[in-house]
């Protein structure tokens, strides 16, 4: 029986979900880039389905501190495990190829290194900061994990100019144990207010599609207003590998748009709501959102 269920969700995967394969110059370019630099990318590491639509425009998500994590979320394609010594010189690395691409915005996300006494937050404020040095002209997003409650890391990450500073919820709070089984909702809700009272823009991003309920949806975007968030990204759960959790339901196009009303109506100023919506797709809309 199950195995049955299992086969007719991969066959009936609904058409709004196919995406066009990667193509293009632009794409070539930045395939180029990253690896001349020998650079990660959440895009690649994460399955990212808009990978095509991103890089054909000159746009992608740096993967910094590695590309192992410490965290076995049951969700994400990243590898997960004891991660290799950092590279000193890969803020550099990045900042050069953000240079080199010319792009006018920057997503930066990183691993979570719980083994790290300041989880990394000098390379975080280090390649932002050069980053900056190098492309002055430049705005960047940050996509910051767990830090554990360690509000001093916090601050030295979005300390260098950044103008966007998101971490993602993830999931309704009922399945933060099989979800997230190493973080904590209320832990999460209270990093998304720390960094509003440090006077960022402030984001986060659920995904659908693993068995919420609309009234739980609903409670997360209450509970991310009360804490200070501004901008919300909403998308459907794809399971990675088998070893993954299983979708639990495809989200119609539909529903999307009534959680876009609905996030607009409790009082989120932005929300980006679809079914291939991923945390930093349209990022660069993003910058300009009235804190």
């Amino acid at each position: 029986m199950t195995k049955t269920k299992t086969l007719k969700t991969k066959i009936s995967k609904p058409n709004w979900l196919r995406v066009k394969l990667p193509v293009g110059s632009e794409y070539r370019k930045v395939r180029k880039t990253v690896d001349k630099y020998k650079l990660h990318t959440i895009c690649e590491s994460g399955n990212c389905p808009n990978m095509g639509e991103c890089w054909g425009a000159g746009t992608a998500t740096f993967m910094i501190l590695g590309n192992v994590c410490t965290r076995s979320c049951t969700f994400c394609a990243v590898a997960t495990g004891r991660p290799p010594e950092y590279d000193k010189m890969e803020p550099l690395r990045v900042a050069k190829a953000i240079k080199k691409m010319g792009v006018k915005h920057a997503v930066i996300t990183s691993v979570n290194r719980d083994e790290l006494k300041d989880r990394g937050a000098e390379i975080w404020y280090q390649t932002v900061h050069l980053t900056k040095k190098l492309s002055p002209k430049i705005t960047i997003e940050t996509l910051i994990p767990d830090v554990k409650a360690n509000w001093d890391a916090l601050y030295k990450m979005i300390e260098a100019g950044q103008e966007v500073v998101s971490h993602n919820i993830e999931t309704v709070e009922r399945l933060y144990r099989r979800v997230r089984p190493q973080a904590n909702y209320e832990r999460s809700l209270e990093q998304i207010k720390k960094t509003k009272e440090f006077g960022k823009r402030t984001k986060s991003g659920i995904m659908v599609g693993l068995g919420e309920k609309k009234e739980e949806v609903f409670k997360s975007m209450d509970d991310m207003v009360k804490h200070g968030l501004h901008i919300l990204t909403i998308g459907q759960y794809l399971q990675p590998t088998k070893m993954h959790l299983e979708v639990d339901d495809f989200i119609s196009p539909e529903i999307f748009e009534m959680y876009k009303e609905e996030g607009i109506k409790r009082g989120l100023k932005y929300v980006e709501s679809g079914p291939l919506v991923r945390s930093s797709y349209h990022a660069e809309r993003h910058v300009n959102v009235p804190i």
